[in-house]
């Protein structure tokens, strides 16, 4: 089962590649802002879902202007857990 934070990083994800900031910002759309996760704990979660192969680093946009920016992408096995926790739930 899937903590809450890391459920809705995978949704976001689910809709595209994003870096940190674009995670967050969409999480606050998607939740109306009712949930505001802070920089250091989205990294966190983050990593979670990296170390169980959930999701991974994606090719920076062309065009991306910032190189600092990490952006996210979800793997094959992320989009299986996904499916499997919305049908849970």
């Amino acid at each position: 089962m899937l903590k809450p934070p890391e459920l809705l990083v995978l949704t976001v994800l689910a809709a595209g590649h994003r870096h940190g900031y674009g995670i967050r910002q969409d999480i606050l759309e998607l939740t109306g802002g009712d949930v505001e996760i802070e920089a250091g704990n989205l990294y966190r979660h983050v990593r979670a879902l990296e170390d169980d192969g959930l999701v991974t680093e994606a090719v920076r946009p062309r065009g991306e202007p910032d190189e600092r920016r990490i952006y996210y992408r979800l793997t094959p096995a992320g989009r299986n857990r996904l499916a499997e926790e919305m049908r849970r739930l």
